[in-house]
């Protein structure tokens, strides 16, 4: 009679480490999946602020002919007879103008899309965190529940299942983000 008792909640315990065991391959297949979608999303973010520092330097390049032209204008316009000179400076620093202000808001675009390539970032991060602490309760869980197979004791069995629920828990949170 002993024997069956012993049995009986052995098996239990084989179908809910099978369980547990399946819940933690999946957790370390999204969390995976997860670091991935993070880590290609940074590489996403980096590549729009070198786009935006290129911005940047093009901005700057054109700003500093600008100044240059202007100082030029100032020193011609004291003179008499550089009309001509005059209007083509004055229509290059006007054009330089429109190019400055062309960059400052290509820059901003390019620095809104960057955000959002962070936060998607960020957010794949914490999703993989969460799978992670899943996977390590899930796996202490598999390891106390053969522990209890090996050792025939129940109470470390329940106790694999107390760490069994906390790494589930972690699981269903790297989905829904509710903790």
């Amino acid at each position: 009679m002993t024997t069956d008792k012993k049995e009986g909640w052995m098996t239990y315990m084989a179908i809910t480490t099978v369980l547990i065991a399946v819940a933690a391959t999946l957790s370390t297949f999204k969390g995976g999946g997860y670091s991935t979608r993070s880590l290609l999303n940074q590489t996403k973010a980096s590549d729009q602020w070198a786009f935006f520092q290129s911005k940047s330097i093009k901005s700057y390049i054109y700003d500093l002919r600008k100044e240059n032209l202007e100082i030029q204008i100032e020193s011609l316009e004291k003179q008499k007879g550089n009309e001509a000179v005059l209007k083509k400076y004055r229509d290059m620093a006007t054009d330089y103008g429109l190019k400055v202000k062309k960059y400052e808001q290509e820059k901003e675009a390019i620095s809104k899309v960057a955000t959002g390539f962070e936060q998607l970032q960020d957010e794949s991060k914490i999703h993989s965190d969460k799978f992670g602490i899943g996977v390590i309760f899930l796996q202490i869980s598999i390891l106390l529940s053969s522990i209890a197979t090996l050792s025939k004791k129940r109470f470390v069995w329940i106790c694999g299942l107390s760490f069994g629920a906390i790494g589930i828990l972690f699981f269903l949170d790297g989905f829904f983000l509710f903790m």
